[in-house]
């Protein structure tokens, strides 16, 4: 079974490619944002907690969300892998996650990076609100909250996945069509 994780800024567009490279890998998308945004709408006493914690900015405590994904690929035995799109987003969860896998048998086989920078993020967070009317995108103190949450917290696994030689770049900045070319290509390599 494949494992690949696909980080980056808010609104990088892991998403975008994630949905993507599903079509054309057959992997099952894990997006902790779907599963948060899930949680949310069901209006479960969890959906609350995580609601509060998102509307200010912040990310979700790291025990919540490994709890969330470790259900996912327990459900899901017969896919032929995963491509996990915000997750891990911490050095801790990196960790939890991996050890996860080990006692599984499986590993991470690579981890896909979209390098945007924050002007364009801002701008990209900004055209998403209007497009999907997302109330959390709107706001600037968030948006920079979230952005500045992105820098303290999970570009450190940048450092950690390198140190394993998982870890691989992909301009941002290029049509949704080249970019995916690109990672295409690398998850096409990774999967040999």
């Amino acid at each position: 079974m494949k494992h690949f994780i696909i980080i980056g800024p808010p609104g990088a567009g892991k998403g975008t490619q994630a949905k993507l490279i599903v079509e054309k890998h057959n992997l099952r998308h894990i997006s902790t944002g779907d599963l948060l945004r899930a949680e949310i709408k069901a209006d479960t006493k969890l959906g609350r907690k995580i609601k509060a914690i998102i509307d200010d900015g912040n990310l979700v405590p790291d025990e919540m969300v490994l709890k969330m994904i470790k259900s996912v690929i327990t459900k899901n035995p017969h896919v032929s892998g995963f491509i996990f799109d915000g997750f891990p987003r911490t050095t801790i969860q990196a960790s939890d996650f991996d050890s996860h896998l080990k006692s599984l048998g499986m590993d991470v086989n690579g981890v896909i990076s979209i390098i945007i920078s924050d002007d364009i993020v801002k701008d990209r967070i900004h055209h998403r609100a209007m497009i999907e009317d997302r109330k959390d995108d709107m706001n600037d103190e968030i948006i920079q909250n979230r952005i500045a949450t992105y820098h303290a917290k999970t570009e450190p696994l940048i450092d950690y996945y390198k140190n394993q030689g998982k870890y691989h770049e992909i301009d941002g900045n290029g049509t949704i069509e080249e970019i995916f070319t690109t990672i295409s290509t690398l998850i096409e390599r990774l999967s040999k």
